[in-house]
């Protein structure tokens, strides 16, 4: 027979689980922030969103709080404060231009970002295993070296042009990596640094007659004029490529990537197991593994490239 000391501690452990359960499908507000309008944060953000629904917080459960940067870091800032000062359950955030601000300011309400291509080496996050702090997400990093192994079937690249922006963590991270791994490929890599749209149109042409190859990075600014640039190398017959999908389709010409609503989906696996009071910290941030080469064959036809018949074999996936 159970006595009454007993009957109470059993009482308050039932209860205590019992609210534990109601504030885990209690209705949550979550706030989404994407940085610009690119289509990989609008790919993550439908992952997540869909991925939160199937495990019961679909739109009764969730309210969003949805912002835009519109690439403006100055509006970026405006939106940090503004997400402050609402009372969130949770912030999913798209793009490191977006989290570096978040997570600086916000360290009381739990942050899951996705298509953050380096957030240790950002400062978002202490180590992949444990961010020691109110973040946890996903990346798309891909291995430099799979870009250049790819490089190195499709042509006898030498000179890699790599436009990036500084100040832009994701963009300059993806230079130094490409920098440590070019003696073994034997293909330079020069750094094209762009800080006005208008440098693009003005640089491009000597670029171009330097370089056999184009490395279009993660960088706002740079994608903000992918058009430009796809048109202006393919003109030139220079190889563009990249490790973001939605750049393929816009047209660059060869991609090593991951898929962001994947990445998405994973991203909403961490945020349930946040809602079930795991802190974030105590959840390792998550890299795409699965990697997938794609070819754009409209600007293949384009820029009349000739793709060697073996390389043709590894594509994944052609864009028509």
């Amino acid at each position: 027979m159970l006595t009454n000391k007993y009957v109470v501690t059993i009482g308050i452990i039932i209860s205590l689980l019992g609210m534990n359960s109601a504030q885990a499908w209690a209705e949550k507000k979550v706030g989404v922030f994407m940085f610009s309008e690119e289509t990989r944060y609008a790919e993550a953000t439908k992952g997540f969103k869909e991925r939160l629904s199937e495990s019961g917080f679909g739109e009764k459960k969730v309210t969003y709080f949805v912002e835009n940067a519109g690439g403006n870091k100055a509006r970026a800032a405006e939106i940090v404060k503004k997400l402050s000062a609402q009372k969130l359950d949770l912030i999913l955030s798209l793009g490191t231009s977006a989290t570096v601000p978040l997570s600086r300011e916000i360290k009381d309400v739990p942050i899951v970002f996705s298509v953050v291509y380096d957030p240790v080496d950002a400062g978002i996050a202490s180590s992949w295993k444990s961010s020691g702090n109110n973040t946890t997400g996903t990346s798309p990093l891909v291995p430099m070296n799979k870009l250049f192994d790819s490089l190195k079937k499709i042509a006898p690249v030498k000179r890699l042009a790599v436009l990036y922006t500084p100040g832009e963590k994701n963009s300059e991270t993806q230079v130094r990596e490409l920098q440590k791994i070019q003696d073994k490929y034997q293909i330079k890599v020069i750094p094209v640094r762009l800080t006005k749209k208008e440098e693009v149109e003005q640089l491009l042409p000597e670029v171009l007659r330097s370089a056999d190859a184009m490395y279009i990075t993660g960088s706002t600014l740079v994608n903000s004029q992918i058009q430009i640039i796809i048109d202006m190398s393919a003109k030139a017959k220079i190889i563009t490529i990249t490790h973001l999908e939605d750049l393929v389709v816009k047209g660059v010409l060869l991609g090593v990537t991951t898929d962001p609503y994947t990445e998405g989906r994973l991203a909403g696996d961490k945020a349930l197991k946040v809602f079930k009071g795991v802190k974030p910290s105590s959840i390792p941030i998550d890299i795409s593994t699965k990697n997938t080469i794609l070819l754009n064959m409209n600007t293949v036809k384009k820029g009349a490239f000739t793709i060697p018949a073996e390389f043709m074999k590894s594509v994944t996936r052609k864009i028509e």
